[in-house]
């Protein structure tokens, strides 16, 4: 079977052609997994600015799924029809079974372009669609080829990952459980969105706690805002935190919001607030020096990757859980996934530990895909397909 998966979320525009696992046990297969990013467009504004997202999702689909096409070989473009439809790019008869579309949470204006495109698509070409939770998606991205590193370990006598995708998909719930020992918590910490989630069984969720105002991607961004450092700040965070040779006591101290309350939930706008104000009661010499700004990203990352592991380990303890799983855009973080791969080896040596590819940690499409695949038999009319941009788990 093949897929092809749509995400317009937030302010990429991805899509993906997968080919899923067949009777032989063949892994999942990434035909093409094509992401227009509009970071330098929105960059300006600081965080991505909904209508403006839109606008160029509405621009870019149509040459992003042209590009997947073509990259997947089959079905094939066929550049004799009228262009300005986004069926046109699409062969009629081709080898595509399925579409996969995210149809939330996210930013409603955005989710909706993906839908109505993916909406034309299922009618003009007659193909079934799915609708696909995004974050059901991150958890699932972990099924995905492990390409740029091996992220996971296991216990001697266990399978390694690399065989995670190869083994039979005729009954999913049964076969995933080979690998995937449920009871699992899974992190899915991204910049909308800061949750733990347990996850008893395939598609059986359940959410433990979520932030109850700023997400860790969105600390990190303004964070960034405040240090003048530029949008996205994940990355440039941790890069200027990658910079700083003091290991030892940071001169910088900042608050670990949450961190000893005996419950799941995260709060992380006033670690945001006391950047703010140590920021302020600098000199404005200071302020601008490199030693102080790298001094106080490496602080406020360690702070975040704090938080996150000292919840996360608590609700693995609390339900037993037999498999951690990490993922959305923060997770791409690689000092959090160092610690917090150490901190499970320590503290919970027969658990399983699960992280993405780092590639596909971020907004894309394959793991849309894969999500779609596990619900396929879920399929709707294309009419009966909505957006909404509060969907929960």
């Amino acid at each position: 079977m093949k897929i092809l998966a749509i995400d317009t979320s937030c302010d990429d525009t991805c899509i993906a052609i997968i080919e899923t696992p067949d009777e032989k046990g063949s892994p999942f297969k990434i035909l093409s997994n094509i992401i227009s990013s509009q970071v330098k467009i929105h960059q300006k504004w600081g965080g991505v600015y909904p209508t403006l997202a839109k606008r160029e999702h509405q621009k870019n689909l149509p040459q992003v799924l042209k590009r997947a096409l073509k990259k997947a070989k089959k079905p094939r473009v066929d550049e004799s029809k009228d262009s300005s439809s986004p069926s046109s790019r699409y062969t009629r008869g081709s080898v595509v079974d399925l579409i996969a579309v995210t149809i939330g949470p996210g930013l409603e204006p955005c989710l909706w372009t993906g839908v109505n495109f993916a909406k034309e698509l299922a009618k003009r070409e007659n193909l079934p669609i799915v609708p696909v939770n995004h974050i059901e998606a991150h958890i699932l991205a972990n099924l995905l080829p492990q390409i740029s590193e091996i992220s996971n370990f296991q216990c001697a006598k266990k399978a390694p990952l690399s065989s995670f995708t190869s083994f039979r998909y005729r009954e999913t719930q049964l076969l995933i459980s080979k690998q995937l020992k449920f009871p699992a918590i899974c992190l899915v910490v991204s910049g909308g969105h800061t949750q733990l989630i347990l996850m008893r069984d395939f598609a059986k969720y359940r959410i433990l706690g979520e932030t109850r105002d700023d997400a860790a991607g969105e600390c990190f961004d303004k964070i960034a805002r405040i240090l003048g450092l530029g949008y996205p700040g994940g990355p440039i965070i941790a890069a200027e935190a990658s910079k700083q040779v003091h290991r030892g006591r940071a001169s910088v101290k900042l608050p670990r919001p949450m961190i000893y309350q005996k419950n799941y939930d995260f709060s992380f706008s006033g670690l945001k607030t006391a950047v703010l104000y140590n920021f302020k009661k600098q000199k404005p010499k200071l302020r601008k020096s490199k030693e102080y700004i790298r001094e106080i990203c490496l602080e406020a990352q360690q702070a975040i990757i704090d938080v996150l592991i000292k919840k996360t380990l608590r609700a693995a303890k609390d339900f037993r859980a037999k498999t951690i799983i990490l993922g959305g855009g923060v997770a791409a973080n690689k000092e959090l996934r160092k610690q917090l791969k150490k901190t499970v080896q320590k503290e919970l040596p027969d658990s399983r530990y699960l992280i993405p590819d780092i590639q596909f940690c971020t907004d894309n499409a394959a793991m849309v895909g894969v999500a779609g695949y596990f619900h396929r038999k879920e399929t709707k009319n294309w009419k009966n397909v909505r957006a909404n941009a509060n969907l929960k788990v």
